[in-house]
C-alpha cells in the first residue's frame, strides 16, 4: 500500500491548524514549510495507527450489521410442514 497523502487543501488546513496550535499552546512560531514537514513526520510515524484503528472500527460496524442481517434471514426460514 502506498504512503498516506492528504489532498492539498486538507494538508494546507492541517498545516494552518498545526501552526496555530504550536503558537497558542507552546509559544513556538514556525513557518508553513516547517509545519508541513512536521505534519508529514507525524503522518509517517503515527498516522498508520489512526488508519488501522479506523479500519477496525469499520470492520466491527460491518460485522454487527452482518449479524443483524443473518438474524433477519434466519427469521424468514420456514418451518417444515406437519
Amino acid at each position: 500500500m502506498s504512503a498516506f497523502q492528504l489532498e492539498p487543501e486538507a494538508k494546507e488546513e492541517a498545516v494552518t491548524k498545526l501552526k496555530a496550535y504550536l503558537q497558542e499552546e507552546l509559544q513556538i512560531e514556525i513557518g508553513s514549510f516547517d509545519a508541513g514537514f512536521l505534519l508529514d513526520f507525524f503522518a509517517q510515524q503515527v498516522g498508520f495507527r489512526y488508519y488501522n484503528q479506523g479500519l477496525m472500527a469499520a470492520m466491527a460496524a460491518m460485522s454487527s450489521k452482518l449479524d443483524e442481517a443473518n438474524e433477519l434471514v434466519y427469521e424468514l426460514e420456514l418451518a417444515p410442514p406437519e
